[in-house]
């Protein structure tokens, strides 16, 4: 089995100015590319919310429609039981009268 030698860091690396630089301009430049991303997924999540909202209230306008002809047919069925209720009453009271 072989067995690597670890040289003290010292002796492998230094860490000069220009290393230091170097290191903090690609950090710069990651949190550079980050930001970015993140705008850029703010404004599709800001796309897709505006897009949603759309559907919602397309689909909101829809289940409103089905309930107005409901109530319209509700309503309709309302006046003809008065109706009924009225042609009842007036036959019962002619009935009597007579």
């Amino acid at each position: 089995m072989l067995m690597a030698v670890m040289m003290p860091r010292e002796s492998r690396e230094r860490w000069t100015d220009e290393r230091l630089d170097d290191l903090n301009k690609k950090v710069d430049d990651g949190f550079a590319r980050l930001d970015g991303d993140i705008r850029e997924l703010r404004g599709e999540v800001k796309g897709l919310r505006i897009e949603m909202n759309a559907r919602f209230d397309k689909m909101n306008d829809s289940i409103n429609a089905r309930f107005d002809a409901i109530h319209a047919r509700f309503d309709a069925q309302n006046r003809t039981l008065m109706g009924v209720g009225v042609a009842i009453v007036a036959a019962l009271i002619g009935v009597n009268a007579f």
